[in-house]
């Protein structure tokens, strides 16, 4: 009888056949390998479940978020009984030994995966994804909810307490601050940390990944002197909403009704030493009380009018939307990691970044071939293809691949 993991009868491995669809295209075993040898990860000794499945399983798992580890690996694995050319068997690993694959394989390999691959995807004549030349990015945090359990709650911490007496709180939860890019809900850098950890200190992180060329919009919850240094000296030029009580002088004003301006460290309450040179633009929007308040770098209104800036500071919302996709459509409604341990946790955090990363990134490549904007084409329905194709595809060998790009059994 064959053991869990095993291939009945071939003297083959899963490992060695399987090509989940959309999913090995976008990570290709040549890469997860590389990524495992980086990380130390490649086994001393051949097991039932080899590092290089477990990332695809995790890959999986956030994919069929709400399944059973042993219902995703069967789903893996549908396409074994019905390929005429594979007659062997696959017995399904039990949960345990599922559970001690990704233990083993720990948060390094899926991070760095994510580092190697998650980039921004538009391209010059991507609809809607520039801005007089500039690739629009933003810049956002947000909470998943973890598992309730000891090990969760010591290294991410749970929401404070609502002042009622209660001795818990809501679910455990981590918190992620991210870079997406504008046009295309490309998660391009993310950093993930407890729930103590503001998201100012995390988007530290994150800067590094900024280019010049890019423009940064980010809300007014990130602003402050020391980060708006660090992410302008990347070379991006920056569009952030500060509070309407912060204290701007009027350097000069400016004929499309925004100015010229200064903005000082914290500590410098007299102004004692040079601020930094910035463009202010204050602006109403119909039915919203008070002024809205932005600051940016670019500081010749003829490069970017005040009108058009307060228009587009709008694509900072896609941020949101992005989250909607990972959280309610890919994740499901409610979503609460699976993970019982922190270092699962994360490692299923890059899962879902990952597979979220592929799916858009096969949406922009349909939406450049039809010349329409990446945000008319529907996730939902992207996401039941790719899941289809999983399915279908499960268990061919990436080996052998046609000019096409389809995997096809040996």
């Amino acid at each position: 009888m064959a053991r869990a993991g095993q291939l009945k009868s071939s003297g083959e491995r899963l490992s060695d056949r399987i090509a989940v669809g959309v999913l090995t295209q976008a990570f290709p075993q040549s890469l997860v390998d590389e990524v495992l040898a980086e990380t130390g990860r490649v086994q001393q000794r051949n097991r039932l479940l080899p590092a290089r499945l477990v990332v695809y399983f995790v890959l999986a798992m956030c994919l069929f978020s709400g399944q059973g580890y042993e219902e995703v690996a069967r789903l893996l694995t549908a396409g074994l009984q019905g390929a005429r050319r594979w007659r062997t068997s696959w017995v399904v690993p039990s949960t345990a030994a599922i559970w001690k694959a990704r233990s083993r394989l720990g948060v390094a390999p899926l991070r760095q995966l994510f580092a190697r691959v998650c980039r921004p995807v538009a391209t010059p004549d991507t609809q809607g994804a520039f801005y007089r030349g500039w690739r629009l990015t933003a810049i956002d945090g947000t909470t998943f909810d973890l598992p309730d359990t000891k090990t969760n709650v010591e290294a991410f911490g749970r929401p404070p307490r609502s002042g009622r007496g209660e001795q818990d709180v809501g679910y455990p939860q981590l918190r992620m601050v991210g870079l997406v890019e504008c046009g295309t809900h490309a998660v391009f850098d993310a950093a993930i940390g407890a729930l103590r950890t503001g998201e100012r200190a995390l988007a530290q992180s994150v800067l590094v990944s900024l280019r010049p060329g890019m423009l940064l919009l980010a809300d007014r919850g990130f602003y402050g002197v020391d980060l708006w240094r660090a992410a302008a000296a990347t070379g991006a030029d920056l569009l952030w909403r500060v509070r309407k009580d912060l204290v701007l002088p009027v350097v000069e004003q400016l004929p499309d009704g925004s100015y010229l301006t200064e903005i000082f460290d914290r500590g410098d309450i007299h102004h004692t030493r040079r601020g930094v040179p910035v463009r202010a633009v204050e602006y109403t929007i119909a039915g919203h009380e008070g002024v809205y308040r932005l600051l940016t770098t670019i500081l010749d209104p003829d490069q970017a009018p005040a009108a058009e800036l307060a228009a587009l500071y709008a694509q900072r919302w896609e941020f949101e939307s992005t989250l909607d996709e990972i959280k309610t459509h890919l994740g499901g409604p409610h979503l609460v990691l699976r993970s019982q341990h922190p270092d699962g946790a994360e490692q299923e955090l890059y899962g879902f970044l990952l597979v979220h990363h592929a799916i858009r990134h096969l949406m922009h490549q349909a939406a450049r071939q039809a010349d329409r904007d990446p945000d008319r084409i529907s996730f939902t329905r992207s996401l039941r293809v790719v899941r289809r194709q999983v399915t279908d595809q499960a268990a061919f060998s990436p080996r052998q691949t046609h000019p096409r790009g389809q995997s096809h059994p040996r």
